[in-house]
């Protein structure tokens, strides 16, 4: 018997449930789909809000020959069969059949090179589904050639849909009754994920015999925190762990970091996503603390990519100690936003005369550069002079924080600009 997600999977877009911002009415994909004109896309979101299932859905309402590959089995032979057999069937579909790639963040360079050619050509219009940052994991010269689309978790709203769905409309549900007292549980063990909630549905019809299936926060609880896994890198644990895992690093707490980062390697968590975080963590929440901390994790991750599992838990473990232990600073973090609020609240302001390029006889006339002072003309290599926007002279956006490295930053802008700016 299929699983209750299979089952209720939908087999067009009036029954596809969420990403209206995609496949609403008017939206920008269901008007490509419906004029019948697809691109090559990449569906990008997390686990279970139908990226498979749009795919399916493209296929069978454009009515082309669809061919599905996942990355996780399939090789650079399977790709060019796959080719092969779309280019047959463009003799008699000239707009090109439609590969589907799920988890194409698992190709390979050299598998996803394979693609390349008959994309451009048009043999195939090809839909790739990840739930990782593409520009992270698709090459360039692909992602170029791909349109991608954001899939959003889903919402409780969405769940309510559902679960009328699975309740009322599914044969083999129905034939059941459902004492439905509270959904709080039954929607956050979810995580946003339909093929979850249909799986919780399922696993809470099948643990009783007795009629009504009981749903109530207590009952989903205790029902799956009996069968479910200590990780699920698929769904809502990825994303609790991962937050104590970056909390706890930020916390300079490095026992709990270690901790976190080993239920991350046992649950079999991808080591570049972790890595990843790692570089993030180290330009956010340390950086001009300690600068170093950037290059270790830049270490770290590139490490990780030459030499994979087991060994990767060692570099991941160092880099992990390391960043815990380390002095913390967003400042950083806190000057680009501040500077980008600042962009977008006062716009394109003119760049001052004095610091202005001035290449031809014109620009020279028109004083372009006439009052610059050449920084290394002065002693210390230092001279007081505007460089911000008329508007924004003296507008404080770095605030250096109070850590060693920082207060000597601190010291030296008092010095150099206690006439400028105010501290």
């Amino acid at each position: 018997m299929q699983p209750l997600a299979e089952r209720l999977r939908p087999k067009s877009l009036d029954e596809y449930i969420g990403q209206e911002h995609l496949v609403g009415k008017s939206a920008v994909l269901r008007t490509h789909i419906e004029r019948g004109r697809v691109p090559s896309m990449i569906l990008w979101g997390p686990p279970g809000v139908g990226k498979t299932t749009l795919a399916h859905i493209i296929s069978q309402q454009l009515d082309r020959p669809f061919y599905t590959l996942s990355a996780i089995s399939s090789g650079v032979k399977d790709v060019r069969k796959a080719i092969e057999q779309a280019q047959q069937a463009q003799m008699f579909n000239e707009d090109g059949a439609i590969l589907f790639i799920d988890e194409i963040h698992r190709f390979s360079k050299s598998q996803q090179d394979s693609l390349l050619g008959a994309v451009e050509a048009g043999i195939v219009k090809l839909i790739g589904a990840t739930t990782e940052n593409p520009s992270f994991e698709v090459i360039t010269p692909l992602l170029s050639r791909c349109q991608v689309y954001v899939l959003n978790s889903l919402t409780e709203e969405h769940f309510e849909k559902l679960l009328t769905k699975a309740t009322l409309e599914d044969t083999i549900m129905n034939k059941r009754r459902f004492q439905i007292e509270e959904k709080t549980a039954l929607f956050r063990y979810s995580g946003g994920d339909a093929r979850k909630f249909y799986n919780i549905i399922e696993l809470l019809a099948n643990n009783t015999d007795e009629d009504p299936i009981l749903i109530n926060d207590e009952h989903v609880t205790n029902v799956l925190q009996s069968t479910t896994a200590l990780y699920d890198k698929q769904g809502e644990q990825h994303y609790d762990i991962i937050s104590a895992f970056i909390k706890s690093v930020r916390g300079s707490d490095p026992n709990a970091s270690v901790y976190w980062l080993a239920r991350m390697l046992e649950g079999g968590e991808d080591v570049k996503f972790i890595a990843r975080r790692l570089l993030i963590l180290a330009a956010e929440d340390i950086g001009l603390a300690n600068p170093n901390a950037l290059l270790i994790a830049n270490t770290c991750f590139e490490i990780v990519h030459k030499i994979g599992m087991p060994e990767a838990r060692i570099p991941l473990s160092e880099a992990t100690i390391y960043l815990a232990n380390s002095p913390k600073s967003n400042s950083a973090y806190l000057a680009i936003d501040k500077a980008l609020a600042l962009v977008r609240e006062t716009g394109d302001l003119p760049v001052p005369l004095h610091l202005r390029n001035a290449p031809t006889k014109l620009m020279k006339e028109l004083n372009y550069g006439k009052t610059y002072k050449y920084s290394h003309d002065f002693p210390d290599h230092f001279v007081d002079q505007q460089y911000l926007p008329d508007k924004l002279d003296g507008n404080m956006i770095y605030k250096p924080q109070k850590n060693r490295h920082e207060a000597q930053f601190s010291e030296q802008l008092q010095q150099r600009w206690k006439k400028r700016y105010k501290f």
